[in-house]
């Protein structure tokens, strides 16, 4: 399973990186496989509780210093696929070099 998702401060300002930041370190140190990007960062696991946790961690830890947090997710389920992150995109550009 793939979870991506963003966790937005709102009432902060226009600079949330450090925001961002304390919600990456969670996921960076849940052991879990992970991918940040300007946009989202994904985190692959066994099952609903490992990933769901771990989003749950990262949005408490914005949410312990932000008035209000903005929450965007997106879940990719297929049981029996490990290694999503690496697989998935590889697939993709196997397709491009195709032609």
């Amino acid at each position: 399973m793939i979870v991506a998702f963003s966790v937005t401060p709102l009432g902060v300002g226009e600079e949330v990186g450090a925001y961002v930041a304390d919600a990456v370190r969670v996921v960076r140190e849940s052991g879990l496989p992970h991918r940040t990007d300007a946009m989202f960062t994904s985190v692959e696991g066994e099952d609903w509780d490992q990933v769901m946790d771990v989003v749950k961690r990262a949005v408490a830890a914005v949410e312990a210093r932000a008035p209000r947090v903005s929450v965007v997710m997106k879940v990719d389920i297929r049981p029996g696929v490990t290694d999503g992150l690496t697989s998935k995109p590889a697939t993709v550009e196997r397709h491009l070099a195709e032609g």
